[in-house]
């Protein structure tokens, strides 16, 4: 089994990470509806039609991430032991693709998503990577938080954007240019 991501910026968190089970479907579907309430606020749909639209979605980019990311990890994000989130993570010879990174809303603006982040800039370093890559709506809030860190927009796709963090180039004792980690 593929280890699980490091945690040392989020361990002050309390976080941890286990392997998605059948179980968190119905999690997982109120945490990407979590991620969809604005938008939900713009259309004159019933509360039922907005679920049902919801869990359609949320069910079509599950089997599209499950059948073009095969070899992804698919964890819960869980804080104490309680699930806030989710991390889908590719692991490519040269990058780590963040497939999904989604946080319920109790757990967003307190500084985990960043720390997750920068163990996941960590861990990519770490393997050698040349970087960490993730698609991001241009419109998403969380898109301030990328740049801080050292993401920059490298491609333009419609109204995502991929972004690409590359481990800046250090020299290590003997004068040699060494990926840096971070």
């Amino acid at each position: 089994m593929t280890p699980l991501p490091k945690l040392d910026h989020a361990a002050c968190h309390q976080i941890g990470f286990r392997v998605i089970t059948e179980a968190d479907m119905g999690f997982l579907s109120q945490l990407y509806r979590s991620s969809r309430e604005e938008e939900l606020t713009q259309v004159p749909w019933s509360e039922a039609e907005k679920q049902a639209f919801c869990d359609m979605q949320f069910d079509a980019q599950h089997q599209h991430y499950q059948k073009h990311y095969p070899d992804a990890l698919w964890l819960i994000i869980e804080q104490q032991r309680v699930p806030i989130g989710r991390l889908y993570l590719e692991r490519w010879p040269k990058e780590h693709r963040v497939i999904d990174i989604a946080l319920c809303p109790a757990a967003r603006g307190q500084g985990i998503g960043g720390a997750l982040l920068r163990d996941l800039q960590a861990g990519a370093a770490a393997d050698g990577s040349r970087g960490l890559g993730i698609h991001v709506e241009k419109a998403n809030p969380a898109m301030a938080l990328y740049h801080r860190l050292g993401f920059v927009t490298i491609e333009e796709k419609g109204v995502y954007d991929l972004l690409r963090w590359t481990p800046a180039p250090t020299m290590d004792v003997t004068g040699q240019v060494k990926t840096a980690s971070y």
